[in-house]
């Protein structure tokens, strides 16, 4: 079977994309992990189906490396709204497994694409240690505060507390260190089985929790709170309201998701 796919990448993180609107690719996880494979594959974090909803402009359908459906990546969502776009979508109001999603376009190109995505609020933050909290920004998160991130062993500490037996079903672990300006953000993420050079869903964690950590208060934001995320692969911006004790709204993503090529594969 030879089928069309296209590859994105948003900050590093890169998935495989496939139009699915008809319905007729139904691809295995043993098919997936092969497509996703970096020696035998295409090559990429994660595979995505754009597909057809009856209630928005498309549907989102996330699969990690491993080959299983996922849940919500960050970063794959603005990917996918750059696939519409580039294949002539001009909304992107979209469904995905933690549910609705609206991102806004603020820069497009047929290569790189800006685009501030909308994710689901957050109304549980939970402090873990004196320097890490976990919390759910459509995927599960532990948020570790830390120093002199470039030299700390990601891939250890990583693997260690995402099989950690205080997290039913794993969870993905970010190391933040807190600069002057910005975080920078390192992420092992569950699925993918390693560090990526961005995660999504993970930054945004960082982030909230950061605010929990700075502020550790139950007052209301008297507007929006904007931080500035340095990743590996490049950098992003999330944006929120905090409307009481936990209670983040009006979460938003913001980067680049960039198109690298499309190719036909017989698998």
């Amino acid at each position: 079977m030879k089928i069309k796919v296209s590859k994105y990448q948003g900050a590093g993180n890169d998935f495989i994309v496939i139009d699915n609107r008809s319905g007729e690719i139904n691809l295995t996880p043993e098919q997936i992990k092969l497509l996703c494979d970096r020696r035998f594959g295409v090559g990429a974090d994660g595979l995505m189906y754009l597909e057809k909803s009856e209630k928005y402009d498309f549907g989102m359908k996330y699969f990690n490396a491993d080959g299983f459906e996922g849940s919500m990546c960050g970063n794959g969502g603005r990917c996918l709204v750059a696939f519409a776009a580039h294949s002539g979508i001009k909304k992107y109001e979209f469904e995905a497994v933690d549910g609705y999603h609206k991102a806004e376009m603020h820069d497009y190109s047929e290569s790189r694409c800006i685009i501030e995505l909308g994710m689901i609020n957050v109304d549980t933050v939970k402090k873990y240690s004196a320097n890490s909290y976990f919390l759910n920004t459509g995927s599960p998160h532990l948020v570790i505060f830390t120093d002199n991130l470039k030299k700390f062993d990601v891939e250890k500490e990583g693997k260690y507390w995402r099989y950690h037996a205080d997290f039913h079903g794993g969870t993905n672990v970010n190391f933040v260190e807190v600069l002057p300006d910005r975080l920078f953000v390192r992420t092992y993420e569950r699925g993918v089985e390693a560090e990526t050079y961005a995660c999504g869903t993970g930054v945004t964690a960082s982030a909230i929790a950061w605010h929990e950590k700075k502020y550790n208060s139950c007052e209301k934001s008297s507007g929006v709170i904007t931080t500035k995320i340095e990743a590996l692969g490049d950098k992003l911006e999330v944006s929120f309201k905090k409307e009481g004790l936990c209670i983040y709204r009006d979460i938003k993503l913001k980067g680049p998701a960039t198109f690298v090529f499309d190719c036909i594969i017989d698998i």
